[in-house]
């Protein structure tokens, strides 16, 4: 007898070929039967006017810390994600020294939104070594989460506090090597690392990993070759400039597998399709040289929630902007209130290329002001920074600079830059089928109150699918399922079909989508919040055949399991991407 039995569904398998009637029969957390299904089951689950999918895979989140307050990683398992990746951008939690804890929690609160609070009082940061790390949370998580071993955690570990301002020695390299090694054996998904320039630690500085010279990253990343089921990830600088195609390159035909950049977004601005262009012919320059490079496409417009005190992507323009957010907050508001400085800030930006990625977010007079913490600022809420300027004589800088100095530099900005129109879908919609690309980049658990990201898969099937049809059906799963499950070489998951992980979300496709971000006052400490979005039209998700959401009810159960590589995940060809077709 069958445990389960999901009948009178569309499946949509995650092969991309066309959805079919039938029903799907699960036994023991395995697939069994798919099609016609006579056997008797112990439940039943009527899809009737439903589609049955695989259970959709996030290939870019940062739920390392959030795995031990909240093993539900909500909200992905609301979203219909059965199986997470974590320990991007060089920004893993293990493996962990006696000391490097101290440093690594202000690094994430920094450069990852995560609450310091709650890092210090939620995690319990007790282990040393990368199986230490996933032993704490196995049996104990609800989705499926694999994590790669992080370059400034193991920069960290091996040099301590040189990690921040020194190059590595030959002893320093072959210590860090066998570290990864070790990492690797024991179930790290693989080696992530960041030269990007948005990326600095608890004190303003670069983090660890960018300190590297290039050839330690590639000496690193060959390391890889050597572990079966095992990756690469590297988040290039802003600019993709000089040496930035030669690195990924390298990195990849150093570890012989395929390396994945985070992130290729499509904004409204006018070059848009340009700037495509040239990030995606850095996967040519790859292929040309025997690697192979993958670009991790954003499916939906990212809103940012933006604030003078962390700081985050502000600190990323030019000229005296990140010295000012290395400043202690009473020593930068000082800074903030001089005039000299403000027309440094201003001048400053007025450098910036207009082909730079954040020129369009470095236009202060177009920011919405999303929300504010003081009463006097309150008839400011919605408004946008230039209106406000030309009302009052005044510049944006200064709109901007005296509304943050009245909220102690808790007013949150938000870029007015609405990029979701049939213009920018058309774009997407090539940039999802090239198969240069791979969707993702929700970036789940970090920057909880900057971007909203996280609901990648019902935004994906409301906008690219419904909305815009730039994607049919069958193709948005294939994309989230099927091919990400082919990137990361994971055993029996990624499609409906017999002997599988029964990994299944059952949805509505004239519904299914997310609702209206929101701020959500449920962090460990109760004093900080995080931004949230509500699925819809989600009706089941299961993980190894267990129910863990219920019409958009979480029934409590934590099926997931703690994927290691090798074990869960075999090797990828590095020309398995190069095709949409599953092989």
């Amino acid at each position: 007898m069958l445990d389960l039995k999901i009948a009178n569904g569309t499946i949509v398998d995650g092969t991309g070929k066309p959805g079919f009637a039938g029903d799907v029969g699960i036994r023991d957390g395995r697939i069994v039967a798919v099609g016609t299904v006579d056997e008797e089951a112990r439940e039943t689950i009527d899809a009737s006017g439903r589609i049955v999918a695989p259970g959709f895979i996030d290939c870019h989140t940062h739920y390392d810390a959030q795995v031990f307050w909240d093993p539900t990683l909500s909200p992905s398992c609301y979203h219909g994600v059965t199986t997470v990746f974590g320990g991007f951008c060089g920004f893993s939690i293990a493996p962990l020294s006696d000391t490097s804890g101290d440093y690594l929690k202000p690094m994430l609160a920094r450069v990852e939104g995560m609450p310091l609070e709650v890092l210090d009082k939620a995690v319990p940061w007790n282990w040393s070594s990368f199986g230490d790390f996933l032993g704490k949370f196995e049996g104990k998580v609800g989705l499926n989460a694999g994590f790669f071993a992080g370059h400034s955690a193991i920069r960290r570990y091996v040099m301590g506090e040189r990690a921040v301002g020194e190059k590595a020695s030959e002893a320093d390299l072959e210590a860090m090597k066998t570290l990864l090694g070790k990492s690797l054996a024991e179930g790290a998904m693989g080696f992530s690392t960041t030269v990007s320039n948005t990326h600095n630690d608890g004190d303003g500085n670069p983090v660890p990993s960018r300190w590297a010279e290039h050839s330690e990253i590639v000496e690193l990343a060959s390391v890889v070759k050597d572990y079966e089921g095992t990756g690469l990830e590297v988040l290039p600088d802003l600019e993709f400039g000089p040496g930035m195609p030669e690195l990924l390159a390298d990195v990849s035909v150093a570890g012989q597998r395929p390396v994945n950049w985070n992130v290729l977004g499509v904004s409204s601005r006018p070059d848009a399709q340009a700037l495509v262009d040239r990030r995606l012919a850095v996967s040519d320059f790859a292929r040309e040289r025997g690697g192979e490079v993958i670009a991790l496409a954003v499916p939906v417009s990212a809103t940012a929630y933006m604030n003078l005190r962390s700081g985050f992507l502000f600190d990323a323009f030019p000229g005296l902007w990140p010295e000012l957010f290395r400043l202690p907050v009473e020593e930068r508001m000082e800074k903030f209130r001089d005039p000299a400085v403000r027309k440094q800030m201003v001048d400053d930006l007025a450098k910036m290329s207009p082909e730079a990625p954040l020129v369009r977010l470095a236009r202060l007079e177009n920011f919405i002001i999303s929300s504010v913490a003081s009463e006097e600022n309150e008839r400011y809420v919605g408004r946008i920074t230039g209106d406000i300027a030309r009302e009052e004589g005044r510049e944006p800088i200064d709109v901007m600079l005296d509304m943050a100095l009245v909220d102690n530099l808790d007013t949150v900005f938000t870029p007015n830059n609405n990029s979701d129109n049939p213009e920018t879908f058309a774009i997407r919609g090539k940039v999802f089928k090239d198969d240069r690309t791979l969707i993702g980049a929700s970036d789940a658990g970090a920057h909880l109150d900057l971007i909203d990201t996280f609901a990648f898969s019902t935004g994906l099937l409301q906008q690219a699918v419904r909305e815009f049809g730039v994607l049919t059906l069958e193709e948005a799963v294939h994309q989230i399922t099927g091919r990400q499950a082919t990137y990361f070489g994971l055993v029996e998951r990624g499609l409906l079909e017999p002997g599988y992980h029964a990994d299944v979300v059952v949805f509505d496709k004239d519904t299914v989508g997310r609702g209206p971000t929101k701020q959500r006052y449920d962090l460990p400490g109760g004093s900080d919040f995080r931004l949230y979005a509500d699925a819809e039209g989600i009706d089941h998700v299961l993980v190894n055949g267990v129910e863990i959401v219920r019409n958009g009810e979480h029934t409590g159960k934590l099926p997931g399991t703690v994927l290691r590589s090798g074990k869960d995940t075999k090797t990828v060809a590095l020309d398995a991407m190069r095709t949409t077709e599953m092989a």
